[in-house]
């Protein structure tokens, strides 16, 4: 099995179980344990790629990169910034600060929809 089919596996299951932590937003406990664990395999997914692919040197070449890479990797790093604010929305929530939570739900569903932009556009952007 190629590393490309395993890294879109590991996205595919890390999109699945975001879905699922957002579906059960209300379960306070649970929602926090799925998203911090999603949070944390799609970091260590990226140190992956990272590895094996030399990612950053590629991203790094902008001007050079075809124009579904500049796509797939504008939803990357923006999935990424948006975990950083949700966390930050997150813990500020769970310390009570409820004036956040518009403003967390809204991080929320960009995020879920920057996650699947990612996994949808890493499909053309691999093949390229």
């Amino acid at each position: 099995m190629n590393t490309a089919l395993i890294f879109q596996i590991q996205s595919y299951l890390i999109l699945s179980l975001m879905i699922l932590g957002v579906y059960l937003r209300r379960k306070r406990k649970t929602h926090v344990k799925i998203m911090s664990v999603v949070i944390i395999w799609d970091i260590l997914l990226i140190l992956q790629i990272e590895l094996t692919r030399s990612a950053i040197a590629k991203a790094s070449q902008v001007m050079t990169n075809p124009m579904m890479l500049k796509i797939h990797l504008f939803f990357a790093i923006g999935s990424v910034v948006l975990y950083v604010l949700m966390i930050m929305s997150g813990r500020k929530l769970l310390k009570g600060d409820i004036s956040v939570r518009p403003k967390h739900k809204k991080l929320g569903w960009t995020t879920l929809a920057f996650r699947i932009l990612t996994l949808v556009t890493s499909y053309w952007a691999v093949s390229k």
